[in-house]
């Protein structure tokens, strides 16, 4: 009777080798954009002007104008020119306190 149950079992076991995984689940790695799209409105992150350039009060500003990215600028830092829609820029001085945001 075990003879006659082998080519079964191996039938079976080549079916299940030959079966294909089930495709990765894909993973979001997006940074938390606002509902809007990211755009950004530079009014609402003035309030961080006067305050030390931490991460947390530029993720603040960020969040508060509603940017995809934030980025600061320091006293004759070399820094792109094109302008991005998405993106508030903190403008500091030498001490890191910050002085103006502004989109671009």
């Amino acid at each position: 009777m075990t003879l006659r149950l082998m080519p079964t079992l191996a039938t079976a076991a080549l079916l299940a080798a030959c079966a294909s995984p089930a495709p990765p689940t894909p993973i979001d790695v997006r940074p938390n954009i606002p509902p809007h799209g990211g755009r950004c409105n530079a009014g609402p992150a003035q309030s961080v002007i006067g305050q030390i350039s931490t991460a947390r009060n530029v993720e603040a500003a960020r969040v508060a104008a509603g940017a995809r990215v934030a980025r600061t600028l320091r006293p004759g830092q070399m820094v792109t020119k094109e302008y991005d829609a998405e993106r508030l820029n903190l403008d500091v001085d030498a001490s890191g306190r910050i002085v103006a945001a502004r989109c671009g």
